[in-house]
């Protein structure tokens, strides 16, 4: 009777054993598939595919294939004196407010283009995006709409990542470059250690981490910025208190609201917003502090930066750092200033006067 016990509670031991095993492997598998899909971003809507937002602007089609649509403004091209391709910023696009006139266009003989980075508005995703291809994207539009040899470039915060990679890539097709507040990754190796750590301290905590995830562990940044449990980017999240001083507030209190959030983001976040983060605060092919040499010893062109003395987003430290580092660039610190100093009409004209007679 003992033996007959004994088997039956060895029999109920291996049944339950077996039991839970199944259910912790379930559970295991069913954590792994929800931590696939959550970390997995969805696929892009590309414009003009099937299911996808409509075309609805000029683009050129690129040797790999992709489209980028743009904008055209000023003179035409063939009758300019001067050619002038914008890269625009952080979730923005070709139809960014600009406080530049088309009188003064016309009566300096500007040629303007803006277009959509890969990913934003009506432009093609790129799934390698990098600084090198943003600078090669530039060059490939500027053949494809004939403009000639040499450009000027003017690259707006994120968007000066792009003119950083024309500096790099492309010099020998540059008439000039200016990089208007422009962003900078604090992961560039010849920022002092400290000077970098200060700098990256000023920003809101919440950016702080968004920031870290993208450089150390871009793979796990679409579920970061899809989360619910953390804040992840202040701008994103319309904390502009915090990012923006009062001179910022106030251009954005004054400024005309045309900004078409849905219509920049249309082929989705992942593509637009996260990947310019991943771009701007991964691993770099160079660093502009060491590894850039001036294109105009002749001074037949010139580089610029604008920064403005107030900006939450960009520290002037840094930027000022830059400056005494690379010698041939002009820097330009404006006092009162801050990240949005570009929609200041005095400020835009100032930009396009430097950037043109040098």
């Amino acid at each position: 009777m003992q033996s007959t016990n004994s088997s039956i509670s060895h029999f109920f031991l291996l049944f339950f054993s077996a039991m839970f095993t199944q259910i912790a492997v379930v559970v295991a598998v069913g954590l792994l598939g929800w931590a696939y899909q959550a970390i997995r971003p969805p696929p892009p809507k590309i414009c003009g595919s099937p299911g996808g937002p409509p075309v609805t602007s000029p683009r050129v089609k690129l040797s790999d294939g992709r489209h980028l649509a743009y904008k055209e403004r000023g003179v035409p091209k063939e009758k300019a004196k001067y050619k002038i391709i914008v890269s625009h910023g952080f979730d923005s696009s070709k139809d960014m407010s600009s406080p530049i006139s088309d009188e003064l266009l016309e009566d300096k003989g500007i040629y303007f283009l803006t277009f959509d980075r890969a990913g934003y508005g009506e432009s093609d995703p790129h799934p390698k995006r990098s600084v090198k291809s943003e600078a090669y994207d530039i060059q490939e539009l500027a053949d494809k709409l004939q403009l000639g040899c040499k450009f000027y470039v003017i690259g707006i915060s994120r968007g000066a990542f792009s003119v950083w990679g024309c500096l790099k890539y492309i010099p020998q097709r540059l008439a000039g470059a200016s990089l208007v507040v422009p962003s900078v990754n604090y992961w560039w190796p010849s920022f002092p250690s400290t000077l970098a750590d200060e700098g990256f301290k000023r920003r809101p905590v919440q950016d702080q981490w968004t920031l870290r995830v993208a450089h150390y562990a871009p793979w796990l940044l679409y579920w970061y910025m899809t989360q619910k449990w953390f804040p992840s980017l202040s701008f994103l999240q319309r904390n502009f208190v915090d990012i923006f001083c009062p001179k910022d507030m106030e251009i954005l209190k004054n400024r005309r609201q045309n900004r078409n959030i849905g219509q920049i983001r249309q082929q989705g976040e992942y593509e637009s917003l996260y990947r310019d983060i991943m771009v701007g605060f991964g691993k770099w092919e160079f660093d502009p502090i060491t590894d850039l040499k001036n294109s105009f010893t002749e001074n037949e062109g010139s580089v610029h930066i604008w920064q403005g003395y107030e900006d939450r987003m960009i520290p002037f430290q840094l930027t000022r750092y830059i400056s005494e580092k690379l010698r041939w660039i002009q820097y330009h610190e404006v006092a009162d200033f801050g990240h949005l100093m570009m929609l200041d009409g005095t400020i835009c004209e100032a930009i396009l006067e430097a950037l043109l007679l040098h």
